[in-house]
């Protein structure tokens, strides 16, 4: 790190002149504690923009003033800040900060997400780590699992990471096809504990995030208790010692481990769906997943066709078109596609260097992407009854957001009338993933790439065939079909209290758990990422974890605490938290009868994604209510 008063004066003038202002504005604020820098003529104009202007709609006057107030407070090296953490002010800053009304419900939230409050549950009086009879025994090492042993580790309690691949990393390590990416931005697509990573993008690549869990799973001395190349074969309550049993294969062979509780933390998108098209095992070349791209495999000038126009289709297809021969991608159902100003923009090096040297700079900025990527888009995907046009909107704004992103569309398409009667969606906005514009419009454009909509009937050993009799030949396909997103910690074989099988009550695609945490009679099993926690309208996958991780972790340390062996969620818990989710879920856009969402079950339930705020998350998650859990309390106690 680079201390301000060592920088040249020329350096430091260089980057604050790159300083986002409404970012700088809160630093200030901070080492002076002078509420001159909270009204006019300081005040940032709201920007919606996902990555917004950096100077916040200041006068070029105004800029001046704060970026020579900040030089000076940084070349004085003002290291004891006036305020530090702003708690008492936070709703006003917040709102200062974005020129825009934040309900004041989400200050500790986003102190917490800021670094300025601790999110780590703790002991209420002296460590009971020592009660722990047997490890709690984690299942995956990717963001979840690693933000789960960060927090055991912190309080003692002992555990292992079971992780069937040889590094951390989880989606970050199995995916890495070509142009794969984070679509969160990753200044919030990260952990709030543990040291700020110098972002160099806005939206990062695959390689830079998997450098980054593996970086954190050594600063949180997480990797001498994780079990490389461990794969669980299944867990088994033992009632009699109100234990887990999970057993596992790994470099020492089989093996039978026993927990005190279980937490999965495999995650929805970890287990490839292969779409099932007749012929496709007498395809002569390379025909794989997306989630399972050859390290080796070279596209140039092959003929490639891709399945699949979700989000890995939409990384992929930019990245290779213009190194392959041809490019044929097989469309089921177009997408909305929201166009990004500045998505493929790296960091300045003075934007870097503010965010990893100027005090409360990564922190505020963190927070302006939390903001503009959280909730502020859920209250347009609800329903409204008296909107005429059900059809093709949920309400208003809805509509709005359709005639923006239909008007890219148009524009992006311009001259080509038959790509837009195929790109143009019927639905609402937002009914499917939300997936951003990388370059997906041009590339559809080039000469050497077809868009086919006609249903595929078979694959043949040269390409693929459509039902309208077409054979277009192929040397490599790629199937970019998504992921079994229901089947989740079912399919680790769990057996519960009275034989009860995890595989069974998750049947027909239709997992149910309370929170997205608990299942009855699966005691002390906590699942991570699980039902009803996708994030779909927008936030961190990261920021759920942390949630999901608090409330597992809080669990286990009021059983240590309280001397309990067991805590088994009520039925009668569970089916009324499912029962207000669907109901939630039944005036959103996922329901929208006019397509199908992968959020969506067979059945018509959306079991995938998460129908609440992330304030709203974030308050459920908190603390665990042991009035919910049926409790077995320790011989003695």
């Amino acid at each position: 790190m680079t201390s301000p008063m060592s920088l040249p004066e020329a350096k430091l003038d260089a980057a604050l002149a790159e300083a986002d202002l409404r970012v700088l504005l809160m630093v200030v604020y901070h080492l002076t504690g002078d509420d001159h820098w909270l009204s006019e003529p300081f005040l940032p104009q709201r920007d919606v923009n996902l990555i917004a202007d950096e100077d916040a709609g200041l006068s070029p006057e105004a800029q001046a003033e704060l970026r020579a107030t900040a030089k000076a407070l940084l070349s004085a090296g003002t290291t004891h800040p006036a305020i530090n953490d702003p708690a008492e002010r936070m709703p006003d800053l917040m709102q200062t900060c974005l020129g825009e009304r934040v309900p004041a419900e989400y200050a500790t939230m986003m102190r917490e997400e800021m670094g300025f409050a601790d999110r780590r549950i703790k002991w209420s009086g002296p460590s009971m780590a020592d009660r722990a009879k047997h490890p709690v025994i984690i299942i995956g090492a990717g963001a979840s699992g690693l933000t789960v042993g960060y927090n055991l580790r912190e309080l003692g309690i002992p555990f292992v990471i079971l992780e069937k691949n040889d590094e951390v990393g989880g989606t970050w390590l199995e995916n890495r096809y070509p142009g794969c990416a984070v679509d969160t931005p990753n200044h919030a697509y990260s952990f709030s504990f543990g040291s700020r990573e110098p972002w160099e993008r806005y939206f990062s690549k695959r390689d830079a995030l998997l450098r980054y869990m593996i970086s954190r799973s050594q600063e949180f001395g997480l990797r001498e208790f994780i079990r490389f190349g461990t794969a669980v074969t299944r867990c088994d309550w033992d009632e009699g010692s109100a234990c887990w049993r999970v057993q596992c294969t790994g470099p020492d062979g089989a093996q039978t481990l026993t927990g005190m509780a279980l937490i999965s933390a495999i995650g929805p998108l970890s287990l490839p769906s292969k779409a099932p098209i007749p012929g496709a095992d007498n395809f002569n070349g390379p025909l794989f997943h997306s989630a399972e791209w050859p390290e080796d495999l070279d596209v140039t000038g092959k003929r490639v066709a891709v399945i699949g126009t979700g989000a890995s289709s939409m990384q992929i297809v930019p990245t290779i078109v213009d190194r392959v021969a041809s490019l044929t991608v097989y469309q089921r159902t177009p997408q909305w596609v929201r166009h990004i100003p500045r998505f493929q923009d790296q960091m300045t090096e003075g934007q870097c260097w503010l965010l990893e040297n100027v005090p409360f700079y990564a922190e505020w900025f963190r927070f302006t992407m939390l903001w503009r990527y959280g909730d502020g888009l859920l209250r347009t995907l609800k329903r409204d009854p008296d909107w005429p046009h059900p059809e093709r909107a949920m309400n208003r704004m809805n509509d709005r957001h359709r005639e923006q992103m239909a008007a890219h569309i148009e524009q992006e398409l311009d001259g080509r009338p038959d790509l837009l009667a195929k790109c143009m969606p019927i639905y609402p906005p937002y009914a499917k993933r939300i997936l951003l514009d990388n370059g997906w419009y041009q590339a559809l454009c080039k000469p050497n790439c077809e868009l086919v909509t006609d249903h595929i009937e078979r694959i043949t050993a040269g390409g693929v065939q459509t039902k309208d009799g077409t054979d277009r030949s192929a040397d490599i396909i790629v199937l970019a079909t998504g992921f079994k997103v229901f089947q989740n910690a079912a399919r680790l074989n769990v057996t519960g209290r009275n034989e009860r099988r995890l595989e069974q009550d998750w049947a027909d695609d239709d997992p149910k758990a309370h929170l997205g945490i608990t299942a009855p009679g699966f005691p002390n099993m906590f699942f991570m990422q699980g039902p009803n926690t996708v994030l779909a309208h927008g936030g961190s996958a990261i920021f759920t974890s942390e949630c999901q991780a608090r409330y597992a972790v809080g669990a286990i340390v009021r059983m240590l605490e309280d001397g309990i062996a067991a805590l088994d969620v009520r039925q009668d818990v569970h089916d009324d938290y499912m029962a207000r989710v669907d109901a939630e879920h039944r005036e959103l856009v996922w329901n929208h009868p006019g397509m199908k969402p992968w959020y969506r079950n067979a059945k018509g339930r959306v079991a995938a994604a998460i129908p609440w705020r992330l304030v709203d998350y974030w308050t459920m998650t908190r603390e665990p209510d042991l009035d919910e859990y049926h409790l077995t309390r320790e011989t003695g106690t």
